[in-house]
């Protein structure tokens, strides 16, 4: 039992060292190429990553089930109708607020 406590101990070391060139061998192959040759890079993949989420955007606008034009004008009614009514609210309660000041100053 206790030799087989060290061979599973043997393949984690030996896992670990395998991660560990591989992570050394990435970063050698990333630093062998130049800045210049980054930035060429940069700017030849800049219109892709540009027009990817225009393309996303279409491809869920499609998805979209919009309105039939009743339905978008029943709710541009009603729209219409809360905004009317909420300034009407907002208008009275100023009122009686610039009224209730106008007692209290004078």
């Amino acid at each position: 039992m206790i030799q087989h406590l060290s061979s599973c101990e043997d393949v984690k070391e030996v896992s670990e060292t395998k991660k560990a060139v591989e992570t050394a061998e990435k970063a050698v192959r990333k630093s062998g190429e130049s800045k210049l040759s980054k930035i060429i890079s940069w700017f030849a993949k800049l219109p892709a990553r540009i027009a990817k989420p225009f393309k996303n955007m279409y491809y869920e606008l499609k998805k979209v089930t919009w309105p039939s034009k009743e339905k978008l004008i029943t709710y541009s009614i009603i729209v219409l109708v809360f905004m009317l009514f909420m300034g009407v609210v907002i208008g009275l309660l100023d009122m009686g607020a610039s009224a209730l000041v106008k007692m209290l100053v004078v």
